[in-house]
């Protein structure tokens, strides 16, 4: 059986932007990083309604094929430039993170759980 290609994903929670010359910068420039990696935003602020604890921010998520395309992205000289103009101009965390294949259930995830721990 072969591995299938899952997506990966940037997501970015950001708080407290200075929206001034450069945050309106890396926005201008964010989408000519993505080229040679396939990403594309899929949730860049927009409406949102708290459904538990306190949200103060803005959520970005950007899809990737792949988690080393995500990677590749993030450590690309094209988005290290820029990355300062967004660090520097808001109080944010980011992750890269692994997306699941199609048919992916709660169900799955325990067996690999439970196939992955030491039994007693």
């Amino acid at each position: 059986m072969t591995e299938q290609q899952v997506p990966a994903y940037a997501i970015a929670y950001l708080r407290d932007v200075a929206f001034g010359a450069d945050i309106i910068q890396y926005m201008r420039e964010i989408d000519g990083t993505f080229g040679a990696f396939g990403g594309e935003f899929v949730v860049h602020g927009g409406r949102k309604h708290p459904m538990e604890g306190e949200w103060d921010g803005d959520i970005v998520v950007i899809r990737f094929p792949d988690y080393a395309a995500a990677l590749g992205w993030y450590e690309s000289a094209d988005y290290q430039r820029i990355l300062p103009l967004r660090v520097q101009n808001s109080t944010s965390i980011a992750v890269i993170v692994e997306g699941v294949e199609p048919g992916h259930t709660g169900t799955s995830k325990v067996d690999q759980m439970l196939s992955n721990s030491p039994r007693p």
